[in-house]
């Protein structure tokens, strides 16, 4: 079993900045991908950054280039989204997750934070 545990959301004016932070555990032999997904109210949820086990590669949706960063801990499993110069357009449920290497027969799963709320909003 894995558990991601996130943090961080809430109500934000724009321009305005906030962190997400989630943390993974349980059974983990290792992380290779983390990242965020998020998800306005009526529409998909899409991509919006994610980082690799030794931060070699960082991806960014366009929308959020030069505001969004993306960093992780490896020792803690945690992955960490730092959010500036906040639009309304960014208001949605933010959602970490991890690609996790789980035992008996190292196989790799996608596993999923519970969400956390982003309203931007004046």
């Amino acid at each position: 079993q894995v558990q991601l545990v996130e943090s961080g959301g809430g109500l934000v004016q724009p321009g305005g900045s906030l962190r997400l932070s989630c943390a993974a555990s349980g059974t983990i032999l290792g992380i290779y991908t983390m990242g965020w997904y998020r998800q306005p109210p009526g529409k998909q949820r899409d991509l919006v950054a994610a980082i690799t086990s030794g931060s070699t590669t960082n991806y960014y949706v366009d929308s959020v280039k030069g505001r969004f960063t993306i960093s992780r801990d490896n020792a803690k499993n945690m992955v960490y989204l730092q959010m500036n110069s906040l639009k309304p357009e960014d208001t949605a449920v933010y959602y970490c997750y991890a690609d996790v290497l789980t035992p008996p027969k190292y196989t790799v799963a996608k596993f999923w934070g519970q969400g956390t709320q982003v309203t931007v909003s004046s």
